[in-house]
C-alpha cells in the first residue's frame, strides 16, 4: 500500500509542480491562464479516480484469484492423496506376494546350502 501511497504523492506533487512553472512562464491572460489550469486540474482529479478504480480492480482481481488458488490446492491435494491411497491399494496384494516369494526362496537357499554342506 505504501508504493500506492508514493506513487499518489508523486503524481500531486508533479502537477503542482507543472501548474508552478506554468504560471511563472506563460504568455497567456489571466482568464486564459485560470481556464488551463482549472483544465489541467480537472484532468489530473480524473486520472487519480481512474487509477484509484484501477487499483480496486487489481484488488479484486488479486483476492479472487487467491481464492481460486485455495480451492485449486485443496482439490489437488484430496485428488493426490486418493491417488496415493489407491495406488498403495492396487500395490498391497503385490507387495505381500513379494515378501511370501522371497520367504521362499529364503527357505529354498538354506535347504540348498543344508544339502551341500551334508554331501560334501
Amino acid at each position: 500500500m505504501a508504493n500506492g501511497k508514493s506513487l499518489l504523492l508523486g503524481l500531486l506533487a508533479g502537477g503542482v509542480v507543472s501548474a508552478a512553472a506554468t504560471l511563472l512562464s506563460t504568455p497567456q491572460s489571466g482568464r486564459e491562464l485560470r481556464h488551463n489550469v482549472k483544465s489541467r486540474g480537472e484532468e489530473i482529479v480524473q486520472s487519480l479516480d481512474k487509477i484509484k478504480d484501477e487499483g480496486r480492480l487489481l484488488t479484486e482481481q488479486i483476492a479472487n484469484t487467491s481464492k481460486e488458488g485455495v480451492t485449486l490446492i485443496k482439490e489437488l491435494s484430496v485428488d493426490v492423496k486418493s491417488s496415493i491411497e489407491s495406488w498403495k491399494n492396487t500395490i498391497e496384494p503385490h507387495q505381500k506376494n513379494i515378501q511370501n516369494y522371497l520367504v521362499q526362496i529364503e527357505e529354498r537357499l538354506k535347504e540348498l546350502e543344508e544339502q551341500t554342506s551334508t554331501r560334501t
